[in-house]
């Protein structure tokens, strides 16, 4: 098995400050000396040896990230016919006790002088790096909404059993299964539409990955590369924040059972806690959105992502009907990021403070938009296949509804977000530090 070491006690988010040394020896191997900590797997014993990949500077490499290497530091060295060979001084010196996710083992790792292969050349590191956390910031993303997917079948089963008093406005005073109240109600679809938007903006992002990777033109290849930039932290924290509100609301279905761990509930929500937290934190991934993804060029991602929407738009409103109240306030919607992007591309020249102020209410306007219109092309989809009298009616019928309660429910918070970004950040940067 394999493992990615970047985290150590004094380098976190800031992989500029890590201090595991690495020297090279005369063979060409290198011996690295340091601690990592939060290495997921770092020890078990279901796999014979584990493969650590570990960033860390060589004596003469330069300061901050761009002196960093990495490094192959396997758990037992490796013969030359394949056998494994001597232990390598890497050593798992405890094991974390965590709020969640006990089924994966957290690891601190000691290195005393392992031996290390470097990966591709000396302070490359970072870049090699991120191309895997590139990767894995897409499966968290996929973790989220996968959480929030199991959090939200529970509380529905749970609803459609728990009995609790009769239904608000009725005459009759026999008492309903709670999935019929209205508050309910709303929260189980609030769960089910925020949880089915964030697996379509996924599918979405793994759509592009396939048209980067056998796309039959370079401009369908390069096109697909930049939806995927733009994509990568939309779908690692817009999923992943989605999986901790609907974990949430979960518990709230559940009422007084949601507290109590036999029912589960409790610990869908303590295992998607950490997804907003590790392969990059969901603020960086907000301040990755409105800077590397968006201002610093200008916007050219979106030029190629909003025609796309607005191209479906045209689609809906054809169609008519509530498809067409869809279409209005997606519209909307593609117009609130217009305008948030155009501050922001103009603002982060001088001061890119404010814009980072309210990074987080961006990205969550830009996962809401695009979420809106991925479910309004499924229910377009599903009216399609209820026309032509295919597939399932009820579950076609469900999407057209998911879709509707999401453009109904959610996606108006598009201004007030556009406005909290724009116009919200004086009373954060003018705060004094004893203010807070």
């Amino acid at each position: 098995s394999g493992t990615m070491n970047l985290t150590e006690p004094s380098a976190g988010s800031d992989l500029a400050a890590v201090s595991t040394k690495a020297v090279k020896q005369e063979d060409g191997t290198y011996k690295i000396t340091g601690q990592k900590i939060f290495i997921t797997f770092g020890e078990h014993d279901m796999a014979e040896n584990i493969i650590h990949l570990v960033l860390a500077r060589t004596p003469d490499a330069p300061a901050g990230s761009r002196g960093i290497s990495l490094f192959i530091v396997p758990k037992f060295l490796v013969n030359e016919d394949g056998s494994l060979g001597e232990r390598n001084p890497a050593y798992c010196i405890s094991l974390e006790h965590k709020m969640g996710i006990h089924g994966s083992p957290t690891a601190t790792m000691s290195f005393e002088e392992a031996t290390g292969y470097l990966v591709k050349e000396e302070n490359k590191g970072l870049a090699c790096m991120f191309t895997m956390m590139n990767s894995a910031r897409l499966n968290v993303g996929n973790e989220g909404f996968a959480a929030a997917e199991r959090a939200y079948q529970g509380a529905r089963e749970y609803a459609r059993e728990r009995v609790q008093s009769p239904l608000i406005g009725s005459k009759d005073k026999t008492s309903v299964t709670i999935d019929k109240h209205p508050d309910v109600r709303r929260m189980l679809l609030t769960m089910k539409a925020k949880t089915e938007a964030a697996r379509a903006i996924s599918y979405f992002a793994a759509r592009q990955q396939d048209f980067f990777a056998k796309g039959e033109t370079e401009e369908v290849r390069a096109q697909a590369d930049a939806l995927i930039q733009l994509l990568t932290p939309i779908v690692k924290a817009y999923s992943t924040d989605i999986g901790k509100e609907v974990a949430d609301d979960g518990i709230q279905v559940h009422g007084g059972m949601g507290f109590i761990e036999e029912s589960g509930a409790p610990q869908w929500l303590r295992d998607v806690r950490i997804t907003s937290i590790y392969e990059g934190t969901n603020g960086i991934q907000c301040n990755d959105l409105i800077g590397r993804k968006v201002a610093m060029n200008g916007g050219a991602y979106l030029d190629i992502l909003l025609p796309m929407i607005k191209e479906d738009i045209a689609a809906l409103k054809a169609k008519g009907g509530v498809f067409e109240e869809m279409a209005t306030e997606i519209a909307t919607g593609v117009g609130y990021v217009e305008d948030a992007t155009k501050w922001l591309v103009e603002s982060f020249k001088t001061d890119p403070k404010q814009a980072a102020t309210g990074s987080v209410h961006y990205l969550r306007l830009m996962g809401n938009v695009c979420g809106g219109w991925l479910l309004s092309k499924s229910a377009l989809v599903a009216q399609g296949k209820l026309d032509a009298g295919e597939g399932d009616p009820t579950f076609m019928k469900a999407k057209i509804n998911t879709a509707r309660f999401f453009i109904e429910q959610i996606l108006p918070a598009s201004g007030a977000l556009t406005q909290m970004f724009t116009q919200g950040f004086a009373a954060v940067l003018e705060c004094e530090d004893d203010w807070l």
